[in-house]
């Protein structure tokens, strides 16, 4: 039966081996990591020869981003693809073919890179404060972005998008760098103190979804700038005029002079200093207030070459060194009129064409009894007085013995005038009394004053003796008038002379003197009419009368003169006078404001020509905001000055016009430009331009969205107090941004969701309320408030649910779910499905992965029992199912969350037991065997666990067959089980007989066990092999029974490589019967062959003490301790024992003779020494101790390496000499020796300088000599020695207990 069985077995097994396995062809795909879920990805290509249908399966660490179709191969995307994450894949590609088990083959999966990642700014923020003064071409920053993507897509370019305020041709950035430069002048005053640069970074460009995308992102690079002094003072009032008094006091203040330093961000101060004058040293200004005062006594009069008028250079100079690290300054003029006061005396001057020089002394001509009125000729008299205007007035008369006979003409004038001495009494002008008369002219100033200024001239009159009949005029002194600028040939008046001869009637003719005055005025010689002849030359304004003498000569050349005053009427000629064409002056706004407006009229002061009025012109736009007063020309404001009244376009300056008008008829009149500039006050703050609240709805978690904008205004109108600056006070918690963006009519606050916080719809705040700040720089402020209500967007992963633990019996194939996976999701709008990423097991302790795929995960999240493989608790105990669920719904963010559930593998009673077998078989020595002795233990295993793995072993059958093969069977064996397991999980019993063994019994017993699990059994056979003691072999060890015992599993293994036979120990024990200083051990063992055989002590030590044996295995037995073999059964010869005690006895004996011989020998031997060191030592006691010498010792001797040291060295030493210490002796003999030596030296040692002693040889005395009375005779030679050398020399006597005739 058994043939026919095994013939069709092998025809099957032939008929199998002929199909063939499939064969895998794919080896590496290239995927794009932007294919889409569910998207097709490859084709796993696979054939079989035998055209089978295939079935597909994947696996492996990375199985989890493919599906794969059961029986096409195609695999499409479970996870998305990630290259920045994990660049290359691997899975096991598992291909069937119905027959075999499945074919794998590793699949390499490289990911390519696709254009799906945006540029990330490193080191945000970017903020940066850079002074005004920074060189055009400075790097400012560097912007750097890194785009995670490969190629041509990761490469970052840069460009500025937007620049706060719009001056994008203040920053360049290099594209492909990032590095921010500036290519404008930054200027904090005029231009901005801050910008705020948007860097778009952008990355080459790459395929994403089929299509060419660039990927782009942004970041606000923050620039303040640093206000830095590079702008030189300004005067707030210069240039100006000024006026003082003259003779003022010194420290009179005369102006202030203001000034400020435009860099408003450094506002340094201001210092002022006098840099050039056309008066040194005159003024003076304080270097630190400005103001000009008197620093001298002015004199008006000294200045006249300049006009009376100083001229001050001012410079206004910076504390501290700007820039260029020099003192910044700035120079105006300052102009200062000096006023003239009564402090000079009129002088007089004698003036010869236009060069005029002061003179007190006058030399005249006149002819004698010449007509009254007529003038003394040859006088060039003027009198001048240096003051203005009405003290510049003076009055003339005569003093002086002949003051009664002449009279001065004028009596009176102003500034400068021409004087005249005239003839007043004819009579008294008389050649023939005196030819010479003295007169003196006395000039008052008209103006009284305590001084009392006045001066005289003395004028010498030389009397012409002439004809006494002159022509007479009517008057002495004709006054008359006539207006300044009137047209030529002009009459003034037509004065005539009559004249007592009648022959010079009607022949009388007329002349004006001096003859210079003829070029303004003249007379017709024949009428007397006098006329103008340049009516230009007339201004009152300069000359304001002329006195003139008309003279009349008759026939025979006699004159008659008078004296004609001509007194200029002023006209209104001339309009007022704008001392500045145009006044500058700066005010801050809601500060009261004045200014001196000042014009002055060159008209008679006694007239209303000179009366000048001020008026604003109705012209100017803030003209109602200011008044004048009529008279002074004071300006000044009415109310308060708002700078934010006026249009921005003017730049905070009004524009006003004033005019200055006469009271002349017609009134004349003049104009200046008053440009007031109304500084900026902070008194304004931001206002919103929209009603609060704001509301904004913003979609929850995108990084930095737009939310929504604030707008607000601030009515000042300088950027610096205008700016405003946008801040989130409350109710962000940490979630939003905001940045200013300035526009036409004010500035925006842009909010947005800070970039690196995303909103969470799904979080407690779905609402928030900020309150946003709106601040200038003054830090006035105006508060909004500003909801925003956070949209949902399906964002949120959905959550896994957390420690889901389940249970699943073994062998379970019902496809009942085991549980169902429920997720969760917060989103309002959701739909979940579920899917398997990963499965891994615990199996034997070892979590990895699973050998089969026993769970699947339904899209609805039903866990059901895998159909196609049956669940082991034996293989694996945990399944650990990695799952996912996913939010198909999900517009942003990851739609899926994993998790794990654990399903713990119930065990059932499915597994037989397993016998282990320890070895293949076991060695009884059968005459040993009792009842109840063990002769073989049985192990087994269950793989199932708990109550399903005890097992219970039991005898069922045992056949005996001997050497001869012949088999009989008994059961005469039991097991004896133990109910626990042992530490490695096995459960074991002890087979053990139930009665003596046969003796005669030789061969192997073959028992047949059964291990019981429940239902569940398997039987072995343990093999028994009878040997007696005789083949126990026992092996010596110098290790400790435990040592031994450890190393046994290589002791076997060794002596089993050498043997080549089975070693059975049977017993390690301590050998403790000998006495021995360390422990050792006896292990006891069989060597037994599978037959039955075995060997005995003789093979075993034949075998171990064989050169090749010895070779291999002698060194790693010495390692383990092994010295030798010994057996430790009966001599199978039976020698009794008495005979080896007999024999033991005996060589004791003889041991024990062969040592008393030897010691009587060795007594005799060492005496004879003793006696020869005592003679050589007498002899040693003559020797001179200077003779000694000294020299290292030779160890173990008394010899001395020195020569001459010692008389044993360099001579032939006879027997009679010899001490015999090279001899050999025993050990007392050479300890009595060394112990001398020893001594000795160390006396040497305490005297380095004692020198040796020369020993000489003695005869030999007959050993009847008398004996010493010391007991040893060393000790008398040393004694002797001691006596001879006296108490003076050095003690070298030893006692040396160790030295004594009992060592013999």
């Amino acid at each position: 039966m058994e043939k026919p069985l095994l013939l069709l077995f092998s025809l099957l097994a032939s008929a199998y081996c002929t199909n063939s396995l499939p064969e895998i062809s794919t080896s590496v795909v290239i995927l794009r990591e932007d294919i889409r879920l569910g998207e097709y990805a490859f084709q796993i290509v696979a054939t079989d020869p035998d055209d089978d249908p295939l079935t597909y399966k994947i696996g492996g660490t990375d199985a989890g981003f493919f599906s794969v179709e059961e029986h096409t191969g195609n695999v499409t995307i479970r996870s998305l693809l990630d290259r920045e994450t994990k660049e290359f894949l691997n899975i096991d590609a598992m291909v069937n073919d119905g027959v075999y088990e499945d074919v794998r083959k590793t699949i390499y999966i490289n990911v390519e890179d696709a254009n799906d990642n945006i540029p990330i700014f490193n080191s945000l923020p970017y903020n940066e404060d850079v002074p005004e003064n920074t060189t055009v071409g400075t790097t400012l920053f560097t912007a750097s972005a890194t785009d995670m993507d490969f190629g041509q897509a990761g490469i970052v370019s840069y460009k500025i998008d937007e620049v706060v305020p719009d001056d994008k041709d203040m920053f360049s950035i290099v594209a492909t760098t990032g590095v921010v430069t500036l290519v404008g002048n930054l200027n904090f005053t005029e231009k901005s103190p801050f910008y705020q640069i948007r860097i778009n970074a952008s990355d080459g460009g790459g395929i994403l979804y089929g299509e060419q995308v660039v990927q782009s992102s942004s970041a606000i690079a923050f620039i303040t700038v640093k206000d830095v002094p590079d702008i030189d003072p300004q005067f707030l009032n210069l240039p100006n005029n000024a006026a003082v008094e003259e003779n003022e006091g010194v420290g009179t203040t005369v102006f202030t002079v203001k000034a400020r330093d435009p860099d408003t961000g450094v506002n340094d101060k201001i210092t002022f200093s006098i840099d050039d004058t056309n008066a040194p040293d005159l003024f003076h200004i304080d270097t630190n207030t400005g103001i000009v005062s008197v620093n001298a006594d002015i004199d008006r009069e000294e200045l006249l070459d300049i006009s009376a008028t100083v001229l001050l250079k001012i410079k206004a100079s910076e504390t501290n060194p700007n820039v260029n690290e020099v003192i910044a300054s700035t120079i105006a003029d300052l102009q200062i009129s000096i006023k003239d006061v009564n402090d000079n005396s009129p002088e007089f001057y004698e003036c010869i064409d236009e060069t005029c020089m002061k003179k007190n002394n006058f030399e005249g001509k006149v002819d004698e009894h010449s007509s009254t009125g007529l003038a003394v000729a040859e006088l060039n008299i003027k009198v001048k007085d240096l003051d203005e205007g009405e003290n510049s007035r003076f009055h003339l008369h005569l003093d002086g013995p002949d003051k009664d006979a002449f009279r001065v003409s004028p009596t009176s004038g102003m500034g400068e005038s021409t004087v005249q001495v005239l003839v007043r009494d004819p009579q008294a002008v008389d050649y023939e009394i005196k030819k010479t008369m003295h007169v003196q002219i006395v000039v008052v100033d008209a103006t009284p004053s305590d001084d009392g200024y006045t001066s005289t001239a003395t004028v010498t009159i030389h009397l012409n003796d002439i004809n006494d009949n002159f022509p007479k005029f009517e008057k002495e002194l004709y006054k008359e008038e006539v207006h300044e600028h009137c047209e030529n040939e002009t009459t003034v008046a037509t004065i005539t002379a009559t004249d007592a001869d009648a022959f010079d009637e009607g022949n009388i003719t007329y002349r004006l003197m001096p003859e210079s005055i003829r070029s303004t005025f003249d007379v017709h010689e024949k009428t007397g009419t006098i006329y103008v002849t340049n009516g230009d030359k007339l201004d009152w304004e300069i000359t304001k009368s002329y006195t003139l003498t008309l003279q009349a000569f008759d026939s025979g050349n006699n004159t008659g003169t008078t004296v004609v005053e001509i007194s200029i009427l002023d006209i209104n000629d001339n309009a007022p006078e704008m001392n500045r064409d145009i006044y500058e002056a700066f005010v801050q706004e809601n500060e009261d404001f004045k200014i001196l407006i000042q014009a002055t009229d060159r008209d008679d002061p006694k007239t209303q020509n000179n009366k000048v009025q001020y008026r604003i012109s109705e012209e100017s736009t803030f003209s109602s905001n200011f008044t004048i007063d009529l008279d002074s020309g004071l300006l000044t404001n009415k109310g308060e000055l708002d700078r934010e009244a006026i249009d921005i376009s003017q730049n905070g300056v009004i524009q006003l016009i004033v005019i200055a008008s006469d009271k002349g008829t017609p009134s004349l009149s003049s104009s200046a430009k008053v440009n007031i500039s109304v500084g900026d006050v902070n008194d304004n703050a931001p206002r919103y331009l929209d009603p609060s609240p704001y509301e904004f709805h913003v979609k929850e978690s995108v990084k930095g969205i737009y939310v929504g904008s604030v707008h607000a205004h601030d009515a000042d109108q300088t950027d610096f107090n205008n700016r405003i600056f946008f801040s989130i006070t409350d109710g962000s918690f940490g979630s939003f941004i905001i940045y200013s963006e300035a526009l036409s009519n004010g500035y925006r606050g842009n909010i947005t969701v800070d970039p690196s916080v995303e909103l969470d719809y799904e979080s407690e705040r779905k609402k928030y309320t900020l309150k946003v700040q709106a601040s200038d720089l003054g830090q006035k402020s105006d508060e909004a408030e500003v909801n925003i209500i956070v949209e949902d967007v399906n964002d949120t992963p959905p959550e896994f649910p957390s420690g889901m633990i389940l249970k699943a019996e073994e062998n379970t194939t019902l496809p009942v779910p085991v549980a169902t996976i429920k997720g969760k999701d917060v989103d309002t709008n959701h739909s979940l499905i579920y899917e398997l990423v990963s499965t891994k097991c615990q199996c034997n302790g070892t979590t990895g992965l699973c050998p089969e795929e026993w769970f699947i995960v339904e899209s609805n999240g039903n866990i059901i029992a895998n159909t196609e493989y049956v669940i082991d608790y034996e293989k694996c105990d945990v399944v650990f199912l990695t799952a996912r669920v996913v939010d198909i719904y999900t517009e942003v963010g990851s739609n899926s969350s994993e998790g794990i559930v654990t399903i713990n593998i119930v065990d059932i009673n499915d597994n037989a037991p397993e016998f282990v077998f320890l070895q293949d078989f076991y060695v009884v020595v059968i005459e040993k065997v009792d009842t109840g002795t063990s002769v073989a233990r049985v192990y087994a295993t269950d793989r199932d666990t708990g109550e399903n793995k005890k097992i219970k072993f039991q005898v069922n059958k045992i056949t005996f067959i001997d050497s001869e093969g012949n088999k009989t069977e008994s059961l005469f064996l039991y097991a004896d089980n133990f109910d626990q397991e042992d530490a490695e999980g096995r459960y074991t019993a002890y087979i053990r007989s139930q009665k003596a063994m046969d003796n005669n019994k030789r061969g192997k017993f073959m028992v047949e066990v059964e291990a019981v699990n429940g239902k569940l059994s398997t039987t072995g056979v343990v093999e028994l092999l009878t040997v007696d003691s005789s083949f126990r072999v026992s092996l010596r060890f110098d290790k400790t029974v435990a040592e031994v015992n450890e190393a046994l599993p290589q002791v076997r293994g060794i002596l089993q490589s050498a043997t080549k036979a089975m070693v059975e120990i049977f017993n390690v024990f301590s050998d403790s019967g000998i006495q021995r200083a360390e422990e050792k051990t006896i292990l006891e063992a069989y060597f037994v062959f599978p037959n039955g055989s075995a060997l005995d002590y003789d093979a075993v030590t034949s075998i171990l003490n064989s050169e090749e044996v010895y070779k291999e295995f002698g060194q790693q037995l010495a390692q383990l301790g092994f010295t030798g073999i010994s057996t430790t059964g009966e001599d199978p010869t039976g020698v009794k024992a008495e005979v080896y005690i007999m024999i033991g006895l005996m060589a004791a004996l003889a041991i024990v003779l062969v040592v008393m011989t030897t010691s009587l020998v060795c007594i005799r031997r060492n005496y004879k020494r003793k006696l020869k060191a005592s003679k050589a030592m007498n002899s040693a006691a003559t020797v001179v101790i200077q003779n000694q010498k000294s020299g290292p010792v030779v160890p173990g001797t008394n010899k001395y390496t020195k020569e001459g040291a010692n008389p044993v060295l360099n001579m032939n030493i006879d027997t009679a000499t010899d001490l015999g210490f090279d001899e050999d002796g025993s050990s007392a003999d050479r300890e009595s020796l060394n112990s001398l030596d020893y001594n000795i030296d160390m006396a040497m040692a305490e005297k380095d300088n004692m020198p040796m002693m020369v020993i000489q040889e003695e005869e030999e005395e007959d050993e009847e000599r008398s004996e010493s009375p010391y007991i040893e005779p060393l000790g008398a030679a040393l004694a002797q020695r001691e006596k001879k050398r006296g108490a003076d020399g050095p003690g070298l006597t030893f006692t040396n207990h160790s030295v004594d005739t009992t060592d013999l």
